[in-house]
C-alpha cells in the first residue's frame, strides 16, 4: 500500500477544503492561519506557486506585475489541490522571493489532512479551484484599512519606505484588487468583515461549515 493510500484510509473523512480570499491587507492571511490552527488543518497558500523566473535576467524579473493572477502557475496549483483533497501526497515547489525564482530540485512535501485552508488574492479568481471547495470565504475590507495594513507591513517588516509602499499600491495592488479580486467576491459562500475580530471572523466560518454538515472534530 502506497503512503498516500495509507494517510487517505486514515482520514476520518474526505479533506474539507475552505478557499480564502481578499484583497492585499484585507487579513485573510491572518484568518486562515487561524481556521488552520483550530481546525488542525493545513494552511496553503498561493505564493508558493508564483512562475519561475530564472529565464529573465533579475532587472526584468523585478519589474514584473506580481499582483497580477496570471504570474501564479494556476495549472499546477489546481493540480495539487485537487490531489490533497483526494488524500494524496504532494511536492509542493519552494519558491524563493528574493530572486523571484523558483528554489531548484527541492520542493516540499505535503500530506493530506481532514481540512485543507487554500489563501491567496486569487483563491476564488481561478476556474479549476472553484469546484474543489466545500466552502469559499471572502473576506471584505475597505481599500483604506487595507493601504494602512500593508503600509504598516512593509514598513516594519520588509525595511521598505512609505513612498515605494505607496507607488507600488497605486501602480500594481490596487488596479489588481479592482481588476480581479473584488470581484472574485461573487464567488463566496460566506463574505466576512476584514475590520472585524479575528476569533468572531473564525466563528462565522465554523459555523457556516457545521450548517453545511461537516464534523469539526470538538464539541460546539
Amino acid at each position: 500500500m502506497s503512503e498516500a493510500t495509507a494517510r487517505t484510509e486514515r482520514l476520518p473523512f474526505p479533506p474539507v477544503v475552505l478557499g480564502i480570499a481578499g484583497c492585499s491587507g484585507s487579513g485573510k492571511t491572518t484568518l486562515a492561519a487561524e481556521l488552520a490552527r483550530t481546525l488542525e488543518g493545513i494552511h496553503f497558500p498561493l505564493d508558493n506557486y508564483y512562475r519561475d523566473l530564472s529565464h529573465l535576467p533579475r532587472a526584468q524579473r523585478i519589474l514584473q506585475n506580481f499582483d497580477d493572477p496570471a504570474l501564479i502557475e494556476s495549472s499546477l496549483l489546481a493540480a495539487h489541490v485537487a490531489a490533497l483533497a483526494r488524500g494524496e501526497t504532494i511536492e509542493r515547489p519552494l519558491y524563493d522571493f528574493s530572486n523571484h525564482t523558483r528554489v531548484p530540485d527541492r520542493t516540499d512535501t505535503v500530506h493530506a489532512g481532514a481540512f485543507l485552508i487554500v489563501e491567496g488574492l486569487f483563491a476564488l479568481v481561478y476556474p479549476p479551484l472553484l469546484p474543489l471547495y466545500q466552502l469559499r470565504v471572502y473576506v471584505e475590507t475597505p481599500d483604506d484599512v487595507c493601504f494602512e495594513r500593508r503600509m504598516r507591513r512593509d514598513i516594519e517588516e520588509r525595511g521598505r519606505t512609505p513612498e515605494s509602499v505607496r507607488c507600488q499600491y497605486e501602480a500594481t495592488v490596487r488596479p489588481s484588487s479592482l481588476a480581479w479580486v473584488r470581484p472574485s467576491a461573487a464567488n463566496a459562500d460566506l463574505t466576512v468583515d476584514g475590520t472585524g475580530a479575528l476569533d468572531w471572523k473564525v466563528e462565522r466560518v465554523l459555523t457556516e461549515l457545521r450548517r453545511k454538515g461537516y464534523a469539526l472534530g470538538f464539541p460546539d
